[in-house]
């Protein structure tokens, strides 16, 4: 519990600017305008936000301060920076308006101020529309006029994930969920690596606190390992260098948790089998540029020479450095205590690209304005951001979650007939190339030759591809196209496409609809239209009067929707575990039905969180991507939700398995399942290929205990090589 004592709360502030302003001159030799305006903005934060405090009982000055310190120590900016991160609460918080820190510091300070601020509380947002992405559209098209509004929000969000523990249980798991839909893609594509390692840190520990813990006691269980490997690994690796006479840096790291739990999820491997536990990273000083690549080799085949490499684990990223700059060499070394070690070798060039991505290119540029710097990425791709937010016809969530899509895609480069380079994010099709060449071409295709061989239209393509389209006059787009293309662009012209051509079905659909209601002797006013449309869930005119036109809404259906026809018998199959009320909920949700989320398919003893929709609580669990991307947009959508004490229920889940193929393995599958567990299967799906049998099993368990044994029994199955929950 926090205990106030203003003397020594005072003396802590007075500290932590002293810090800041260490760490400001350190960064760069400060002039005397930019301390007093630091200072300033100090003394005025100080003052606004006096006899304020945090959820944990610290005075509020605190976040400001530690926000400033993040943003010259760990993203290295500027003066500016340090003046909008003290001040980014004020406007928000305080009676400051915009035009006082206009006068006072400058039109940019308050541009970033305004940029940082969220929307009025007060504003009047559609139901449809989201509070969450409003504000995050609003950060958007502030960081296309200054990048420095997303640096510091990205330094604002660090600040209040690291103090989240303060936070009811409910607003936890909203704010974290935000931080991993917006902010730690946006720390990944401006190169922010140490802050998006962090931060992605931080969200397991509140969104999934069980694994976390589970993996972060195995990560403590090897601590001594550390030690061992400084003697055999990193000291003789040292001496190497100095013999070489190289001026070096070597900096060792574990990998984190979430690092670690992404590899056993993503590759099904145990924690035992992670490579790349412990790894090192050898970073060469006062390299010139064009021996780079000469001397990180030359360190290789010394590291090579001394300790056997896993020729598998070797990758040459200075040769043909990755799509966002990153330049370094790879390796994974046997060292001599049995432990595979990664090493990684790079220049100081090398390393601040690594270490800062798209971010170093920028602030390398705001450091010396005076220099001409072409092609800077960040610029480039606030450009593209400008680009696609002045389409003003899409909404906040689409703009958001578009934009959201593009931070992690990776890009392909594609040549058409004639030599022409077409880029593509990863996982696009063929009917993506073609939209991405002209509208009309997308429009009509039916396929293409892809390298000469030709292809359907959903074909994925791959960097290299040389691509021609093929057309007919006779094809136009339908609904299907939409699962067919990955672009934001191709979708985009579909809709529209199919928008078009719905109005015109407009007359016809219109003459229909007036016939009906005349047979019906219901009157034909907006009202009833209006009623129409909420009874099929149409949200326009257009879509209404389409489905009318080409027989999917019916005279009956229309009757029906007034009382004047019976609606046709219908058969309902009950789910008696749907009828169990399993979850206690927040006191206002209480009466609500419950129903668990079939996309993360929650046990007892799972943590879930609630999701109000439609008119009932969906129940995930807390580390679910769609709760996370639900909590992320729709604040207000979250309830508490925890499993009630002593209910026997049992929910349906799923469980993968792969395994050698032999005779006999699916009946000892099986009998493990319904004899020694005492489970119910619903479904069962074994295929064997070459050798190796794949499986979907979906079955009935009382609570995670009993699905961790059942997986725990499996795995000690002969031949079986992975277990896992779906």
């Amino acid at each position: 519990m926090y205990v106030i004592d203003e003397a020594r709360e005072e003396r802590e502030i007075e500290a932590k600017y002293n810090e800041l302003i260490a760490a400001c001159r350190e960064l760069k030799p400060l002039s005397p305008s930019e301390e007093a305006d630091i200072l300033r903005a100090y003394r005025m934060a100080k003052t606004a936000h006096a006899g304020t405090r945090r959820k944990s009982g610290e005075p509020y000055i605190f976040h400001p301060l530690a926000v400033a310190l993040i943003a010259v120590k760990e993203v290295g900016l500027g003066p500016i920076a340090v003046i909008s991160a003290l001040l980014h609460d004020v406007v928000e918080d305080t009676d400051i308006t915009l035009d006082e820190l206009r006068m006072v510091f400058g039109e940019r300070v308050a541009k970033i101020v305004d940029g940082v601020t969220k929307i009025d509380d007060v504003m009047v947002i559609q139901q449809a529309e989201s509070k969450q992405a409003e504000n995050y559209r609003k950060i958007l098209l502030s960081m296309c006029n200054d990048a420095y509004v997303i640096f510091l929000k990205i330094c604002d969000r660090l600040h209040n994930m690291r103090t989240l523990d303060s936070m009811r249980d409910t607003k936890k798991l909203i704010i974290a969920s935000e931080t991993s839909y917006l902010y730690i893609p946006l720390a990944h594509r401006l190169g922010l690596y140490t802050i998006k390692t962090e931060l992605e840190e931080l969200v397991m520990k509140y969104t999934n606190p069980e694994k976390y813990a589970e993996i972060a006691a195995k990560i403590a269980a090897t601590a001594g390992t550390g030690e061992q490997l400084r003697a055999c690994l990193y000291e003789p690796v040292k001496q190497m260098l100095d013999q070489a006479g190289y001026h070096y840096t070597v900096k060792t790291r574990v990998k984190s948790v979430y690092s670690c739990w992404k590899k056993i999820e993503n590759k099904h491997v145990a924690f035992e089998e992670i490579f790349d536990l412990y790894a090192m990273r050898i970073i060469l000083k006062d390299v010139p540029r064009e021996h780079e690549k000469e001397e990180c080799f030359k360190v290789y085949a010394m590291i090579s020479g001394t300790f056997e490499p896993n020729p598998k684990r070797f990758r040459d990223w200075i040769t043909h450095p990755k799509n966002n700059g990153y330049e370094s060499l790879q390796t994974t070394v046997m060292t001599p205590i049995g432990r595979w070690v990664e090493i990684q070798i790079r220049t100081e060039r090398m390393d601040t690209i690594a270490e800062k991505g798209m971010a170093a290119h920028f602030l390398y540029k705001e450091a010396h304005p005076e220099e001409q710097i072409d092609n800077n990425p960040v610029e480039e791709w606030l450009a593209q951001i400008r680009t696609s937010l002045e389409q003003s016809d899409k909404s906040a969530l689409d703009l958001v979650e578009e934009f959201k899509e593009a931070l992690y895609t990776k890009e392909i480069y594609l040549f058409t007939p004639h030599g022409q380079t077409i880029t593509l994010p990863s996982r696009s099709t063929v009917l993506d190339f073609a939209y991405a060449i002209h509208t009309d071409l997308g429009h009509h295709c039916i396929g293409a030759k892809v390298n000469a061989r030709v292809v359907s239209r959903s074909e994925r393509l791959h960097t290299g591809d040389q691509v021609q389209v093929l057309t007919t006059e006779n094809t136009m787009p339908t609904e299907e196209w939409l699962n067919e293309c990955q672009t934001q662009h191709a979708r985009d012209a579909i809709k529209l496409c199919l928008r078009t051509r719905r109005k015109e079905f407009t007359a016809e659909g219109k003459h229909r609809l007036a016939e009906y209601l005349k047979k019906q002797r219901i009157r034909n006013n907006p009202q009833n239209f209006g009623q129409l449309k909420r009874f099929f869930n149409q949200k326009s005119d257009v879509d209404l009067y389409y489905d009318i036109a080409v027989g999917n809404i019916s005279e009956r259906q229309v009757a029906e929707c007034f009382g004047k026809a019976r609606p046709e018998p219908q058969l309902f199959f009950l789910d008696h575990y749907k009828e169990i009320h399993p979850f206690l909920l927040d006191r206002e949700y209480e009466d609500y039905p419950t129903e668990t989320a079939s996309c993360c398919k929650p046990v007892p003893g799972d943590q879930v969180v609630g999701i109000v929709q439609d008119g009932k609580i969906m129940v995930h669990r807390t580390n679910c991507r769609e709760a996370m991307k639900e909590m992320a947009n729709h604040e207000n959508h979250t309830v508490r939700a925890k499993w009630r004490q002593g209910e026997q229920l049992s929910l349906l889940t799923g469980i993968s398995l792969t395994a050698i193929d032999r005779k006999g393995l699916l009946q000892e599958i099986t009998g493990h399942i319904s004899d020694e567990m005492d489970l119910n299967m619903r479904a069962i799906t074994l295929e064997a290929s070459e050798g190796v049998a794949r499986g979907i099993i979906m079955l009935y368990v009382n609570d995670v205990v009993s699905l961790n044994g059942l997986i725990a029994k499996l795995k000690s199955i002969d031949g079986v090589e992975d277990v896992h929950r779906i």
